[in-house]
């Protein structure tokens, strides 16, 4: 069984196709190809096929879709797919810690090699939706830099249920 037949319920061929195209989209604010489908297209095809449907288990395949659209709409107000800055010592901590998968980039402007690693985190940041992709200057966090005895900059630390797994100082 697939997974697209694990979340529907359903042995149709056209739902687990378009239950696995939804599931498999990478969000994003802008769409490059015209032709290209964005997820409420999608949903609406998935939906409409699933009412012909005459699965069993439709009805849990429909709530488990929703429930699964309601939490990529959390992660993109919680500005997943984005490298986003964080001013403040405790909102780093905070968000650190309550995302099951950070990636915080301590930075100084002065640097270049800063700037570079910020291209390839921008770049990435993307493609990996479910991570939260942080940067902070490291003048205004001095109690996590001595904390998390950071003395190379660039220096990039994971950090996964809040506990850091591991770092790369460039």
């Amino acid at each position: 069984m697939s997974d697209a037949e694990i979340y529907t319920g359903s042995s149709n061929p056209k739902i687990a196709i378009l239950t696995k195209e939804l599931l498999a989209q990478t969000p994003s604010t802008s769409r490059s190809d015209p032709d290209e489908r964005d997820e409420e297209d999608i949903f609406a095809e998935l939906e409409a096929e699933l009412e012909n449907d005459d699965g069993p288990l439709r009805d849990h395949g429909l709530k488990e879709l929703q429930r699964e659209m309601e939490l990529m709409k959390q992660m993109r107000e919680d500005m997943h797919g984005k490298y986003s800055e964080i001013t403040e010592e405790k909102e780093v901590i905070r968000t650190s810690a309550k995302e099951p998968r950070c990636v915080v980039h301590f930075y100084h402007s002065n640097f270049r090699r800063c700037e570079i690693m910020d291209k390839h985190l921008a770049a990435i940041a993307p493609k990996y939706f479910s991570t939260r992709f942080i940067r902070v200057f490291v003048e205004s966090v001095p109690f996590l830099v001595e904390k998390l005895g950071i003395k190379v900059l660039p220096c990039v630390i994971c950090f996964v249920d809040g506990v850091s797994k591991d770092r790369c100082a460039c």
